[in-house]
């Protein structure tokens, strides 16, 4: 446990110290978010808050990881570099969605071809169609959920923190320490990053976090438990953006627009801040059901059959009673 805590601190206090630089590059270069009537933001942001994050994310593991699996480490490493140099070049000059696509599909190959993949059924083909659909999944889902100051790294880093929990308790190492060095570098963006933001993390942090997240919830095990009831712990612990994704996807398609391509304030949060009035209290809200999600998520890493799956229905029952009440919340 002492490992894991060193990895988060020095996380926390690495993106703490080379934010500020990421700041100050993002100047320079021009990698500035304006504002527009579809975006949050009032006034010009940095972007290349994503770059401090992953900075932050491998100095710390190199420094104060060991024990690795070589091979499932360089797959892991390996594919949130490239999909997070796509969310840098995305920054710097906007990729079309098919390209976008094509490179996280390869990052989620990278990961397949070195064993870290789904093994939920006895066929191989299937496990990788579900590894695919999962790590592209939410790699878009986070990067969805960067809509508010604070929103998608505050959600990763409670997520983090849940999967540090459960590989401490269920003693897997690899996991342990890169949910550490996410914890650490989320905590420490949000420094500059919570309301209201001084820098985004833009799709360099959103992409990555999503992919980091995914690889660890594949790699996620529980030997005294059942995986008939356990494959559901890392969907609960990331259930916020996919309860946003699933929104803002029925929304558009519901209002024949493309959900892959259309911008708008039409996210959980938004929905949330014109209930409360409030951004920052949306924010705080969608934390709360982090937590919620995350508490679910650590009851079933005990539970029997019939009790992971009486929890997993209940927040099925309450994830589509949330998609219809918040679709009747005024967009405008």
């Amino acid at each position: 446990m002492t490992t894991y805590l060193l990895i988060v601190a020095s996380a926390l206090f690495l993106a703490i110290a080379v934010t500020p630089l990421a700041r100050r590059i993002a100047y320079r270069s021009g990698m500035i978010a304006q504002p527009a009537p579809r975006k949050q933001h009032t006034v010009p942001t940095p972007l290349l808050g994503g770059a401090a994050i992953y900075l932050a994310f491998i100095i710390s593991l190199f420094i104060l990881g060991d024990r690795f699996y070589v091979n499932q480490v360089a797959g892991i490493l390996l594919g949130a570099t490239l999909v997070s140099f796509l969310g840098l070049w995305d920054d710097r000059h906007p990729l079309r969605p098919g390209m976008k696509l094509a490179g996280q599909l390869l990052a989620a190959l990278i990961l397949v071809v070195t064993d870290v993949r789904v093994n939920a059924t006895p066929w191989l083909w299937l496990n990788i169609a579900i590894t695919l659909v999962w790590v592209v999944g939410i790699t878009n889902a986070v990067n969805f959920l960067d809509n508010m100051d604070g929103l998608s790294a505050g959600i990763a880093g409670i997520a983090a923190g849940f999967f540090l929990l459960f590989a401490a308790m269920s003693k897997q190492y690899l996991v342990g320490v890169l949910a550490a060095a996410l914890l650490g570098a989320c905590i420490g963006f949000l420094f500059y990053n919570f309301n209201p933001a001084r820098i985004f993390m833009g799709d360099t942090g959103s992409l990555f976090l999503g992919f980091t997240l995914a690889a660890v919830g594949i790699k996620l095990r529980f030997p005294d438990n059942s995986a008939f009831v356990t494959w559901m712990v890392p969907v609960l612990v990331l259930a916020v953006p996919i309860f946003d994704t699933t929104l803002v996807t029925i929304s558009r398609l519901r209002r024949g627009l493309n959900p892959l391509t259309t911008p708008g304030k039409d996210h959980t949060s938004h929905r949330l801040a014109r209930i409360t009035g409030s951004t920052r209290e949306a924010v705080l809200l969608c934390y709360l059901l982090g937590g919620i999600c995350g508490m679910g998520a650590t009851f079933v890493t005990q539970a029997n059959l019939l009790e992971g799956y009486a929890v997993g229905l209940t927040f099925l029952v309450l994830a589509v009673y949330g998609i219809w009440r918040l679709e009747k919340v005024p967009l405008r």
